[in-house]
């Protein structure tokens, strides 16, 4: 585990096998030849579906502060034949390595939660922000809000609307909310910038 600035520690920890990664990029509306940006990557699986739907006209960028996954991902990609795939390591409280407005879709999968608790939202989505096109898509998935199910503690979690009304007050615009399996949702919005 890596110990964060606050109390939340951030896991690193998959749900690949629980999340069905199709149906997440398919409902966020990833296409052939977009620029993705998967915010916080863990073992990839998001990155590379979104590999071969992005296609040879399209990138992938992977970014994670765990250094381990980072190397996974650069192998497993590796060894599928993914040149579109690109895994580098980032603190995403810090600036991310990449041009301004330069990104189509963004997911951020199982993440903000965690830099809500710790204070460190307006860090993370100012260059979230940043690096989205105007008029790019911006998807957050995050554990449903529920008792009994796996996931962060309760007082961690985050609503749907908890998640809307956060991306709003950074310039995106809530386009839809939909279930994407039985422990998850999916927050999708615009850029408004």
């Amino acid at each position: 585990m890596l110990e964060r600035k606050k109390g939340h520690v951030h896991h690193g920890k998959s749900t690949r096998g629980v999340l069905n990664p199709d149906k997440v990029l398919a409902i966020a509306g990833l296409k052939s030849g977009d620029i993705f940006l998967d915010a916080g990557c863990g073992d990839g699986y998001i990155s590379f579906a979104a590999s071969t739907i992005v296609g040879d006209k399209g990138k992938v960028y992977a970014i994670d502060v765990y250094p381990e996954s980072i190397e996974n991902v650069k192998q497993e990609a590796q060894e599928k034949g993914m040149e579109n795939l690109e895994a580098k390591i980032v603190d995403l409280t810090d600036k991310i390595p990449l041009n301004d407005d330069s990104i189509d879709l963004c997911i951020m999968a199982n993440v903000l939660h965690g830099f809500v608790e710790n204070d460190e939202t307006e860090d993370v989505m100012k260059e979230i922000s940043r690096v989205i096109k105007p008029e790019g898509i911006f998807a957050v998935v995050e554990f449903k809000k529920m008792e009994g199910i796996p996931g962060p503690p309760m007082d961690v979690r985050l609503a749907a609307q908890d998640v809307e009304d956060i991306l709003a007050h950074y310039g995106f615009e809530a386009m839809l909310t939909s279930e994407v399996g039985l422990l998850h949702y999916l927050v999708k919005t615009v850029s408004k910038k």
